[in-house]
């Protein structure tokens, strides 16, 4: 802050306007006096030696020698780059200059370019490292690829190992794509369980063509990507995101060749906090995934439209779609009808894409629309449309297809509220993702990892027999790949065909001796089945080929408790809560194991009820985690609450007609009620 000459406290940025305003009529303009101050405050992070620009302004002659250049694209507006329209400042880091700044430019180029006084030119910034927030807590660089030549885009994926010895909470991250020429965008996720590495090391050079492994996952609430534009990331205060021990990043490049072979080394910079988190946003989509706009079509128009259940709290936006767009908006609709604007970009530049955080978050309540509109130019007088003549374009991830999407962070204002919302969410994009998934599939029909991809899709939504004829694609694209025969054998399974199932399940084991999937499943048949031993012996193997995966931990886990093995599933359960930390399924299991071991002491008693309680509020209504946490309650004496919460978990059994259940829960409470002080 800084106290004007009338004693009004103004911020830094107001007082440099005010300062421009007064030497407006009396002096000409001098690069020392007025331009410097302005290159130094709103260019310098870029446009700098090591920054993203190839154009460092920081001096008067690098500055005098783009006085024109720098003139026009400030009265244009392209730099600095800001694609929102509408009220400065409604978006943290707003870029955009204010007229008076824009004019002190045109000014400098009529008066001359001056330089003025050198001792007048404020302190050069300094920049302390080639990262714009400073020094990284750590630095991910993937081994150097080579880029082919020519041929179709490629969607490459590189593993990187996590060298962390305990949990880590992610507070920021920023992005260096190494090569910009070559790299279109990317993703990145994080692989607990291995499975990425086994794909990387399968394939003889750096990384792995496809999608990303099925194990990998993006934070909770976060989607880890980079585009043409995008800054560096901060997370909303007390939202770190989780980096487990022991794991990779796996980092998605879709890579575009240039005409030549180009080398491409990108990296990630990541910035921990020390404070675990106390909340967890939620990623809210917005996407149409029919797109097919005709050549020649002016304004082909898509939106989509979603209600929230819950009352949220609204702190970033973050569109994304490719050449062919030109105007995209986000609003939101309240109950009561009133219109609140989110986002609007009357001229999408895919080059300059971002994602913008509120400057303060914004108030949803359950019941307000979040509308996307999106349109779409593809004619000539589209001057960023690729194709000349224009050709039909329809929905993909490569350069030449076009998306929509309009992301969403959001903090549930309650909560008990997250899964509820997550849930809502998934099944509101699950449809639209399988269209995407049988557009893309009509361009690239031999992409197995396409195929696979929408089986997984279609068995989400109970169309098992859709499932299996994508993964019977893949298998005839891969007839000798182990992945391809078990995954025919567990969308047989699906359907209850279990002796089918096991053929198939042999019949990948064929292939590969030591598929761990195959392991895991033929581990719980053999369970399912009473075989606990030949379940044993599965799931070992399972777990020495997938070591830090959270689902064969769990049954692995079980499996302990009901062969009395209590010291191997505590720590197995334990194990999987490490690699999937509030996996609800696992609390229940661990709570269950620690509350019923013989011998077990006070604190694990408390934590088993800690761990029961948690899993009830996560997952309201199941009877399962009500009767563990009578259970727990039970074992630390609390019979009176034991048998209030085992009725309430009777009730919810019997209304869904589960008489097993709840018999053995009339048990308990029969027992507790007499031993019940």
């Amino acid at each position: 802050m800084a106290v004007g000459r009338l004693g009004t406290c103004v911020t830094a940025s107001a007082l440099l306007l005010l300062m421009l305003a007064l030497r407006a009529d009396a002096e000409p303009v001098t690069f020392a006096d007025d331009v410097a101050p302005l290159l130094f405050r709103h260019c310098a992070t870029c446009h700098r030696p090591g920054g993203s620009s190839n154009t460092a302004l920081l001096t008067y002659l690098s500055a005098k020698t783009h006085a024109r250049q720098i003139v026009q694209m400030t009265a244009a507006h392209v730099m600095p780059p800001w694609q929102p329209e509408g009220a400065r400042n409604v978006f943290e880091g707003d870029r955009r200059l204010a007229s008076e700044e824009i004019d002190v430019f045109r000014r400098w180029l009529e008066d001359g370019v001056l330089e003025g006084e050198p001792r007048h030119v404020p302190a050069t910034p300094v920049f302390s490292t080639d990262w714009e927030l400073g020094k990284p807590d750590l630095v991910l660089t993937m081994p150097a690829y080579t880029l082919r030549a020519d041929g179709p885009d490629m969607f490459r994926n590189f593993v990187l190992p996590v060298p962390v010895d305990r949990t880590r909470y992610v507070r920021a991250w920023e992005f260096h794509p190494g090569n910009p020429r070559v790299v279109h965008h990317a993703t990145m996720q994080v692989d607990a369980t291995g499975s990425s590495s086994r794909y990387d090391e399968a394939d003889p050079d750096a990384g792995y063509e496809g999608l990303i492994a099925p194990a990998a996952r993006a934070p909770e609430g976060f989607f880890l990507d980079w585009a043409p534009g995008h800054r560096p990331n901060v997370a909303v205060p007390d939202t770190a995101w989780l980096l487990p021990p022991s794991s990779d990043l796996v980092m998605m490049l879709h890579l575009r060749p240039s005409g030549r072979a180009e080398q491409v080394q990108a990296s990630v910079a990541l910035y921990f906090s020390d404070v675990p988190p106390s909340r967890t946003p939620v990623m809210l989509r917005l996407t149409r995934q029919e797109l097919d706009i005709p050549s020649g079509a002016a304004n082909y128009t898509v939106s989509d439209r979603y209600v929230l259940p819950v009352d949220v709290e609204l702190h970033t936006v973050q569109p994304h779609a490719h050449y062919l767009a030109r105007e995209m908006s986000g609003v939101a609709t309240t109950p009561d009808g009133t219109v609140i604007p989110l986002l609007s970009i009357r001229d999408w530049d895919f080059n300059w894409q971002d994602v913008y955080r509120f400057a303060k978050p914004i108030h949803l309540s359950a019941g307000t629309a979040l509308t996307m509109t999106i349109g779409y130019d593809n004619t000539p007088s589209n001057p960023r449309n690729p194709s000349r003549p224009p050709v039909r374009v329809r929905y993909g991830q490569r350069t030449s297809d076009e998306m929509a999407e309009l992301w969403f962070q959001v903090l549930p204002v309650h909560a008990a509220d997250r899964d509820r919302l997550v849930d809502s969410l998934y099944r509101k994009v699950l449809p639209e993702e399988i269209k995407g998934r049988r557009a893309m599939l009509l361009a690239e029909p031999r992409n197995v990892a396409l195929h696979d991809d929408l089986a997984l899709m279609l068995a989400e939504t109970a169309d098992l027999a859709g499932a299996e004829r994508e993964f019977r694609e893949s298998l005839a694209l891969r007839p000798d790949s182990a992945a391809s025969r078990f995954n025919v054998g567990l969308a047989v399974l699906g359907q209850g065909r279990i002796d089918e199932a096991r053929r198939w399940f042999a019949s990948a084991l064929e292939a590969d001796p030591l598929h761990g999937a195959t392991h895991f499943q033929l581990g719980l048949l053999q369970q399912a089945s009473g075989d606990l031993a030949g379940a044993s012996a599965h799931l070992a193997t399972a777990l020495s080929a997938k070591p830090r995966d959270a689902d064969v931990l769990l049954a692995a886990g079980v499996l302990d408790a009901l062969l009395d093995q209590d010291a191997s599933a505590v720590q197995r359960l334990r194990g999987a809560l490490e690699v999937r930390p509030g996996w609800v399924n696992a609390e229940a299991a661990l709570a269950s194991v620690l509350s019923s071991t013989p011998g077990g002491t006070k604190a694990e008693r408390d934590e088993a009820v800690r761990l029961a309680e948690h899993a009830s509020v996560r997952a309201p209504g199941n009877s399962a985690f009500l009767d563990i946490l009578a259970g727990a309650l039970a074992a630390t004496g609390d019979t009176r609450r034991a048998v209030a919460v085992e009725r309430d978990a009777l009730r919810i059994a019997e209304s869904a007609g589960n008489r097993a259940a709840a018999e053995s829960m009339r048990a308990r409470i029969a027992t507790w009620e007499n031993r019940a002080p």
